[in-house]
């Protein structure tokens, strides 16, 4: 009794760890409870390496681990479970259940096979009718946990088990008097996922919402669930909530069809909001032209007559492949994965479609560019349905692939991490991607991000020019002075690339662009000053640049811009400026090391820091460094390392885009080769 007393004062992660801290045996490791620095799986595969080299195991050993990410998921500040923890492992299966055996006392171990994490979570009750006890946190959160699961997932919904009587009444019991809103949409969603919520309570969540948050926001985790019922019920207030919400509200008017739900999804998608296309065409197909192909061309027409943005048709496109990939899932009866797999074909076949305009056939090559590989293994490969309509698919699509993608780009407006995947494309530049990338600085419309993708290309590759300085001096000079942060990209802030052009040309913009760096504010751009020093560099600037990167200030960029600058000054290739700094006292090895591999091509240069082990861009130049016959032993192992530690050989479904099965067995295969080097 006086141990189950002093259990309930210990918060649930003490009572784990002290738990954990007794797993462990022989062949098997229990890692110690995560810090940071174990983020995610691979970094507790690694991990496990380091103890069981630390510990001078032989022999087979297996392991298991939770990391930081399952840590925040499933505790709270106080230690208290708030979810379920997933304990990941590594090894012989069956060893890591022994030894991990059944939990502690009052939680329950559920182990899910060799395929998935085990999982580990409180024991709590239900009464007669398999209902929780409101007042118990970890019940009720597993009640609902239960409720969520789906039955099936159908390629245009999840189906999820009717609620019982009982269990309807109890969730309806929530939500009966005054209304806590966090708590409220925890018990709403699973009654409005099933056409359950009632006029009033809509409304009175409707209300308690408006309150909370000064009007509709999509910050509230139940407001699309809401605005479904709101629209179900034709609650008077319906429209004005979709109004107030704008484009976020257009997938969930797509699911409740009616003329408004129409007019207004158009007007959204003419405007270019994020989402909106996509459902402007499922209720066009839904209440006018079933067919989404000749769907998709009469809204690809209104688009372009109102001018909308590019972004809108991109929304359209993606929304077609969608329709025609989820009625091949319809009839085929296929799964997510052969979806996938389908929607690359899709692409393919668009690419040929007459009955759509030019602009989204381009849309369709861009696309396919990156999945015709698959395609083509798809067919080749067994079990294909139609090899020969894939092939001649293909046959199609190259023969008209050129034209299409020529003065084609990506979306610039796409997150930074989709955008760097297009990066290593741009190593060598035709004569049609000048154009579009000097057509896009030229743009006003184009924002800092495109600037500095199309801006850094241009300058790297040496093809900008006075052109590109006077399209955006003066005209957007306040909008090239706000903040951009380049962290996690391949490219500059675009005012540090259009100074460091303007210096190398001279241009009379160049004085004026230098006292704005050189002004106190804003205080953002001090840490880029230094990355300036690349235009017309000397050996002042240079000096400049090597007290920094010797100093123990936070390099962004300080030392790759110095290699490239010295390499600029003495006429050799940066990657011998960069290896002769190996092992001399002064740069951080860590950034040092990443700087070779980034300066592996000079007319691109690598500028993230941390490499981006997903990326084909980093793989291509690791492989580079590696083979490279003049420079050190020491550099050549770096880029090994670097390959070594790559997605494309240990995780390569990470990879993006995707490598097809010949791209993962060349990578296997050049590991195999340089197995002892």
């Amino acid at each position: 009794m006086d141990d189950r007393r002093t259990d309930r004062k210990r918060s649930d992660l003490a009572v784990l760890t002290a738990w954990w801290r007794t797993r462990g045996g022989d062949g098997f490791l229990a890692l110690p409870p995560p810090t940071r620095s174990r983020y995610t799986q691979s970094d507790g595969h690694e991990d496990a390496a380091e103890l069981r080299a630390r510990r001078g195991l032989a022999g087979p050993v297996s392991f298991a681990y939770w990391h930081w990410q399952s840590h925040e998921r499933a505790f709270d500040r106080s230690g208290a479970l708030r979810g379920e923890l997933l304990l990941h492992w590594g090894g012989d299966h069956a060893a890591v259940a022994a030894g991990l055996g059944e939990g502690p006392a009052g939680f329950r171990l559920v182990d899910d096979g060799p395929g998935s994490a085990f999982r580990l979570d409180r024991i709590t009750r239900r009464d007669a009718a398999g209902l929780p006890d409101p007042a118990d946190a970890a019940g009720v959160r597993q009640f609902l946990a239960a409720l969520d699961e789906p039955l099936e997932r159908t390629a245009d919904a999840v189906r999820r088990r009717p609620l019982s009587d009982a269990e309807a009444a109890w969730l309806h019991a929530r939500l009966d008097g005054p209304l806590d809103l966090a708590a409220a949409a925890r018990f709403a969603l699973p009654l409005e996922r099933r056409d359950a919520l009632t006029p009033d309570e809509a409304d009175r969540l409707l209300r308690a919402w408006r309150e909370e948050y000064g009007g509709p926001s999509v910050k509230w985790a139940g407001w699309r669930e809401l605005l479904r019922a709101l629209l179900r019920h034709d609650h008077p207030e319906a429209w004005e909530t979709v109004a107030a919400l704008g484009a976020p509200a257009a997938p969930v008017m797509a699911a409740v069809p009616s003329e408004r739900a129409l007019e207004t999804a158009r007007s959204l998608a003419l405007a270019g909001g994020p989402g909106t296309a996509s459902a402007w065409l499922a209720l066009h197909r839904e209440l006018r032209e079933p067919d989404p192909v000749r769907a998709a061309a009469v809204l690809a027409a209104d688009l372009a007559a109102h001018g909308a943005p590019e972004t809108a048709l991109r929304g359209l496109y993606a929304g077609l492949v969608g329709s025609l990939t989820r009625a091949w899932r319809r009839e085929t009866g296929a799964g997510p994965l052969a979806g996938r797999s389908h929607a690359d074909l899709v692409a393919v076949r668009l690419t040929t479609e007459e009955r759509l305009p030019r602009a989204l056939r381009v849309l369709a090559a861009l696309d396919a560019r990156d999945h015709v590989e698959h395609v083509r293994e798809a067919a080749l490969g067994t079990g294909s349905a139609d090899p020969d309509g894939a092939l001649a698919a293909i046959g199609r699509y190259e023969a008209v692939r050129d034209g299409l993608l020529s003065g084609a780009g990506p979306d610039l407006t796409a997150s930074e991490s989709v955008l760097g995947d297009e990066w290593d494309r741009y190593r060598t530049l035709t004569d049609a991607d000048v154009r579009w990338l000097r057509e896009r600085v030229a743009d006003p419309a184009t924002g800092l991000q495109g600037l500095g993708f199309c801006l850094e290309l241009l300058y790297a590759h040496g093809l900008a020019g006075p052109a590109e300085v006077e399209a955006l001096l003066p005209r957007r000079t306040k909008d090239l002075t706000k903040k951009y942060p380049t962290t996690y990209t391949e490219w500059r802030h675009p005012l540090v690339t259009l100074t460091c052009l303007a210096l190398d040309l001279g241009h009379p913009a160049a004085d004026r662009l230098l006292s704005w760096w050189d002004g106190a504010r804003p205080v953002w751009k001090d840490e880029l000053r230094l990355l300036t020093h690349l235009g017309a560099p000397d050996e002042a600037k240079a000096a400049a640049l090597w007290d920094f990167v010797t100093s123990p200030a936070h390099d962004v960029g300080q030392l790759m811009t110095w290699v490239l600058l010295r390499a600029r000054l003495d006429g050799e290739h940066p990657l011998r400026v960069a290896d002769r700094l190996l092992g001399a006292p002064g740069p951080s090895p860590y950034v040092l090391h990443r700087v070779l591999i980034g300066v592996a091509d000079p007319a691109q240069p690598l500028w993230h820091y941390a490499v981006d082990s997903r990326s084909r861009g980093w793989w291509r130049r690791a492989l580079e460094v590696a083979e490279h016959p003049d420079l050190s032993p020491q550099a050549r192992a770096i880029g090994l390392e670097t390959a070594r530690d790559h997605c494309l050989v240990r995780y390569p479904d990470q990879v993006s885009p995707a490598p097809t099965e010949a791209e993962r067995a060349a990578a296997r295969e050049w590991i195999a080769r340089h197995a002892d080097a």
